[in-house]
């Protein structure tokens, strides 16, 4: 039978691990655990799921108990004076045996018991919840090793995108600086030469020849500044990052509502990510969107960077389609953050980031 009842012990530890799980209680679950009796004493996933088991069928039952009689008792002493007439002569008032009703006062005593179970449903009842999932909290989680090898796993993947995203920066970078200033660059390089060589014989067309360069030359340094601007923007040097997203904002093709709240300044890298960030997300919604309007909302608490980038337009993003999202969780990963995108058919579209604020 020890195969059976281990294999039912494991069952029961799973069901309660995606029990907690579905309500937001992240548990991570161990490795499969032994259902042969010798391999499963030595295990310590087995022994805290015994363990585990012990303390859900006596304290956790009581509890669970408490939790199905403490309503039902809250409804039948509120709803007593409804049909206490309708009860035998001898029946008790109250759900816990006390008292019998022989008019109307009685009854409306029992309606205050009522009021007084529902008050206790409502201030202890999450409490109670809690006490209840706490075993399975310690005793159904993975163990030491297991968090390690799932952190080092998580490591390699924000590591492994931090280089992607590194890479296509660097390639943006070599793209623009070759398509537009180098271009310029060497336009007036042949346009000075030819100046020189025509300035003896044709001054005239020697100074429309060194216009067409200074103007060459001022192009090359409007890119040249574009693409510094891009590696990082000096905008946060001077204003700061609340001050960046309010310029973002007024460039927005899309009207947009900057709230900011960012007391202390992040370090640089944060504050670069979380102007890329909207800068991209507000790019998407006024090519893409079809939104009247936009807000983008930046707070720090707690040495974590939150920011919500939001519009009323059709919905539906897809990061798949080549919007520039991959772009984006690839930037929020290299910083250990986390980004949650909501996009129904019809939105609205909300962005949800979350970075850390080290400095």
């Amino acid at each position: 039978l020890a195969p059976a009842a281990l294999r039912a012990l494991h069952a029961l530890a799973r069901r309660e691990r995606a029990r907690l799980s579905a309500r937001g209680i992240e548990i991570v679950p161990p490795d499969p655990p032994p259902t042969r009796l010798r391999l499963a004493l030595a295990d310590p996933t087995t022994r805290r799921e015994l363990g585990w088991l012990v303390r859900h069928a006596t304290l956790g039952f009581l509890l669970g108990l408490l939790g199905l009689l403490l309503p039902l008792c809250a409804v039948r002493d509120t709803t007593f004076p409804l049909w206490w007439r309708l009860s035998p002569g001898e029946a008790t008032t109250t759900s816990i045996g006390i008292g019998t009703a022989h008019g109307w006062p009685d009854a409306l005593a029992a309606t205050l018991l009522g009021v007084g179970w529902t008050a206790i449903v409502l201030g202890l009842g999450p409490g109670m919840a809690r006490l209840q999932a706490a075993p399975a909290r310690r005793l159904l989680v993975a163990g030491p090793g297991t968090d390690l090898s799932l952190r080092v796993a998580e490591l390699t993947a924000t590591r492994a995108a931090a280089l992607d995203a590194h890479a296509t920066e660097l390639r943006r970078i070599e793209r623009s600086l070759h398509d537009g200033a180098q271009n310029r660059l060497v336009s007036v390089t042949v346009l000075l030469g030819a100046a020189r060589r025509m300035a003896a014989r044709d001054p005239a067309g020697a100074d429309e020849l060194l216009e067409r360069a200074q103007s060459a030359a001022e192009q090359a340094l409007a890119e040249l500044r574009q693409v510094a601007r891009g590696i990082l923007p000096p905008v946060l040097a001077d204003r700061g990052l609340a001050g960046a997203l309010s310029g973002l904002a007024a460039d927005c093709g899309v009207p947009c509502r900057v709230e900011a709240d960012v007391p202390e300044r992040c370090a640089a890298s944060v504050e670069a990510t979380a102007y890329f960030v909207v800068a991209e997300a507000l790019t998407n919604i006024a090519k893409h969107s079809g939104a009247a309007r936009a807000s983008v909302t930046a707070r720090a608490r707690g040495g974590r960077l939150r920011l919500l980038v939001e519009d009323d337009g059709r919905g539906g993003a897809d990061e798949d389609a080549g919007s520039g999202l991959t772009g984006i969780r690839r930037r929020v990963a290299a910083l250990d953050g986390t980004l949650r995108l909501t996009s129904p058919p019809g939105g609205p579209t909300v962005l949800d980031v979350d970075l850390p604020c080290g400095r």
